[in-house]
């Protein structure tokens, strides 16, 4: 019995493409059998449609959690691409006959096949790279089968390129059993549509030349799969990228160079071998000049003219990309690379994306995206160059409708709830202005990856908002803390969806009446406050917040003193809730003032709390007007006084110290205090005191040293300008020693 009409092929191949056309329109088969998942049938009428421009891929997904996924991406020169156009065209009937997805998404979880192979695998093509004669097998494939001269060299390139790849795997089978069991697969598939009644001699095989060997006993068929592993899979046709495509984006059946390959596909379909060289040239040169830098038409030529010398001199035919590139260094980028690389990676890999037309093979939410995409004005960032949006979230008083009027906080919405989702199609930029301001900037580039996530997403919600809602649901019943409800509700506010934000903000009213952590309140009032503050930017109602904010103060009130009993180290968690309760009662007048007032007086005067969070409260009293120098003055006696340990008193000085400095400059009568305290330590106690001193003085800036230096100068009868000089003197480095050991001083001698 004749056997069927094999084609090998290498699945990015422009000259496998042309040559394979060229093939089948001699052949004019009757039955096309192409090497890919038996069960992507159902793409094949959405792949030819006129509209669908590749680079696409299709997406196999479980439709459990945790999703698994896997891609299968076409070029535009991919012979497997090619092949099913042509059958569109022709009216031929096509199969696929690899595995099904669903067995391939089901391998690693039923631990079927071997993983065991990789290093094997890798150690091959090491050695292929070795025995190529270039500088790795990218070059020989290229100067073998993509510069073959016809079809027949082209054939005979690739048998021979397949025969010797898996010679040097021949006895390593169990380190390839994924291969194993796919060939044995193929040849079932293979059988099965002979034993259909078709003449082998009607049928064309296309499978990487890797497999031709072990396909062409197919009479023995490959037995019985029924028993193989399967897990229900879902396809989807989705736009793909020539990054993506590329071997730099760690695809392992890539190219290094996506875009000069459509260089070498569209040389073929024109009959000029050398348009590939000289379109490289072209594109980068214009790449370059379009930046900013000049290149010559003279350059150019001696680029191309300085390529076909280096191929000739490395027994080619023509100019493959490494002659190329080599030339372009030496006449465009005068000797070096970094000065052409932007330009290099534009003319390699290029960043051409594919296209789909509407409702191609996607799920709910990825409709969804597309249409809120072309709804919300953004279809021009689905681009893989990042670009920049900056987003006004103001209303726009200049134009007529309310939609325009605010496009730009609908865009935001959108965005913030993909972010909330972990798709990467845009990501919010830290900026210079507060949290709660009207203008975002966010970067913004599409991606496979974001495709990806926009499927995974698919198991949450059939669309954005309501993955988006199911996500923040979920992280609402499994929040650890009030601080993780918080960031849900400042995240719906952000997201523009009021029901998350009642649904979290009844979760944090009950979790509330259990926390004991001052630090977790405060930052949970702090959250609550912006958002009351700013959220009318958009479009948030506050009042269902104002009562919990309201109880998370008051409860904050009732256990800030006891929190104050604490070492120095805690002390810092203590003094950032005290300023953030601090700052909430002065933006919010419902809060109670009054009762706040009472705790910060009871802190700042009870001998029993950290010092030094008794002065931070000192400090805020005074920084309100509710401690009159009066009272400072009593407060600076008895806390600086010889009968206080110096290292609590130092200790309340630099709590007080840490606001409002030129409040504090300005009191003479605090330094003179000061002054006192420390002439009369003695000198074990006076050091236990500097250590603290010092930390409490680096706060303040040379201008404010200086206006110290004259308040010490005027108490101790010196000129303030030398006293000014001694106190901002860089110290000598014995000094700087002497200072340092004081770190590490024993407080309890």
């Amino acid at each position: 019995m004749d056997n069927p009409n094999f084609f090998g092929i290498r699945h990015l191949s422009p000259a496998g493409a042309y040559y394979l056309r060229c093939f089948l329109d001699e052949k004019q088969p009757e039955l096309v059998l192409v090497e890919a998942p038996s069960d992507f049938n159902d793409i094949l009428k959405d792949i030819t449609r006129e509209e669908t421009k590749p680079p696409v891929a299709v997406l196999a997904y479980t439709k459990e959690v945790p999703v698994k996924t896997i891609l299968y991406p076409f070029a535009e020169y991919s012979p497997e691409y090619q092949a099913i156009l042509w059958c569109y065209e022709t009216g031929t009937e096509l199969r696929f006959i690899d595995l099904p997805s669903e067995t391939f998404l089901a391998i690693p979880e039923h631990g079927t096949i071997s993983t065991e192979g990789e290093e094997s695998r890798n150690n091959v093509y090491s050695r292929l790279d070795k025995i190529s004669g270039e500088d790795g097998q990218e070059t020989f494939w290229e100067r073998t089968m993509e510069q073959a001269k016809d079809f027949e060299a082209y054939q005979e390139g690739t048998q021979s390129f397949g025969a010797n790849l898996r010679s040097l795997t021949e006895g390593k089978e169990n380190d390839w059993a994924e291969t194993v069991l796919r060939e044995a697969y193929m040849r079932q598939q293979i059988k099965d549509a002979i034993d259909d009644g078709i003449n082998p001699g009607n049928i064309v095989v296309v499978t990487g030349s890797y497999h031709i060997e072990g396909l062409k006993n197919w009479q023995d068929g490959g037995g019985d799969f029924s028993k193989m592993p399967k897990t229900e899979a879902v396809h989807t046709l989705m736009p793909y990228s020539y990054y993506r495509l590329s071997t730099r984006a760690g695809y392992g059946a890539g190219n290094k160079a996506p875009a000069y390959y459509s260089l070498l596909w569209e040389g073929f379909n024109r009959n000029e071998p050398e348009y590939s060289a000289y379109s490289y040239m072209v594109k980068l040169a214009a790449y370059l000049r379009k930046t900013g830098n000049p290149v010559s038409a003279a350059s150019v030529i001696e680029a191309v003219r300085l390529a076909e010398a280096l191929a000739m001199l490395r027994n080619g035919s023509r100019p493959a990309l490494r002659d190329l590139r080599d030339a372009a260094v030496t006449c465009i980028g005068e000797g070096s690379f970094p000065a052409i690389s932007m330009g290099v990676a534009d003319t390699e890999i290029g960043t051409v994306i594919g296209t789909l037309p509407d409702g191609v093979s996607r799920t709910s939410i990825q409709e969804d995206f597309y249409r809120q995409l072309k709804d919300l004005k953004l279809e021009k960032y689905r681009t893989i160059v990042l670009q920049d949006l900056i987003l006004d979230l103001r209303e726009n008083r200049r134009v007529k409708s309310e939609k325009s009027a605010f496009m730009d906080l609908h865009r935001s919405f959108f965005l913030h709830q993909l972010r909330i989702l972990g798709v990467s199609f845009a990501k919010l930029e830290i900026t210079n202005q507060d949290n709660a301001t009207w203008q975002e900037k966010w970067s913004i580039h599409w991606t496979p990856e974001a495709e990806i996530e926009l499927v995974e997403s698919a198991l949450k919600g059939d669309t954005i908002a309501g993955a988006a809602s199911f996500e923040m649901k979920e992280r609402v019943e499994n929040a650890a803390g009030m601080g993780q409800i918080a960031l849900v509700i400042e995240d719906a506010c952000y997201c523009g969806m009021e029901k998350a934000a009642c649904y979290a903000t009844a979760a944090l009213q009950k979790m509330a009446v259990d926390t004991v952590s001052v630090e977790e309140l405060a930052e949970t009032a702090h959250r609550l406050s912006v958002i009351i503050q700013y959220g009318n930017i958009r479009k948030a109602d506050p009042e269902p917040l104002k009562p919990m904010l309201c109880q998370l103060f008051y409860r904050s009130c009732l256990i800030l003193e006891s929190a104050c009993t604490c070492d120095d180290t805690a002390s810092n968690m203590v003094i950032e809730a005290i300023t953030k309760l601090d700052n909430a009662e002065l933006a919010h007048d419902f809060l109670d003032k009054e009762e706040w007032i009472k705790v910060l007086g009871n802190i700042s005067r009870h001998d029993n709390l950290n010092t030094r969070l008794s002065g931070f409260a000192a400090a805020i009293l005074l920084e309100r007007g509710n401690m009159d120098t009066e009272q400072l003055r009593t407060e600076v006696s008895r806390r600086l006084s010889a009968g206080t340990p110096a290292s609590l008193g130092a200790g309340w000085f630099e709590g007080l110290a840490m606001k409002n400095k030129y409040a504090l400059i300005a009191r003479l009568s605090l330094w003179e205090s000061l002054n006192v305290y420390l002439m009369a330590l003695e000198d074990e106690e006076f050091k236990k005191a500097l250590v603290f001193l010092r930390r409490a003085f680096a706060g303040f800036s040379a201008a404010e040293k200086d206006q110290i230096a004259e308040n010490l100068g005027e108490i101790l009868g010196l000129n303030g300008q030398e006293t000014s000089e001694a106190v901002n003197t860089v110290l000598d480095k014995d000094s700087q020693q002497i200072i340092d050991s004081l770190d590490d001083f024993d407080f309890d001698i």
